[in-house]
């Protein structure tokens, strides 16, 4: 039993034969969690910005980190604009 047959599959893909923002998302997490970094990249570039924004969410939620608000909002737009530019670019192909 791997991993790989609990993934939820993608509704929009489903239903309309086009992916959504959020596919690959899982995908990659699970190539993370097998060491497979470059690989979880290109099935969903915005997988680090997210990371990294988490977890300087987390870390400063229980050790206050100074400029966290500035950090954290440079980090949501990079990830926003990675998630956007990667579904524009998935919608070209």
């Amino acid at each position: 039993m791997k991993i790989d047959d609990y993934m939820l599959p993608c509704l929009n893909k489903s239903i309309f034969g086009k992916e959504c923002m959020g596919c690959g998302i899982q995908r990659s997490v699970v190539q993370i969690s097998k060491g497979n970094f470059i690989d979880a990249f290109f099935l969903y570039p915005a997988i680090y910005p997210l990371a990294l924004l988490f977890v300087i969410i987390i870390i400063d939620h229980f050790k206050p980190i100074p400029k966290a608000n500035t950090i954290i909002k440079i980090l949501v737009v990079v990830s926003i604009l990675t998630i956007v530019i990667n579904y524009l670019l998935k919608l070209k192909n």
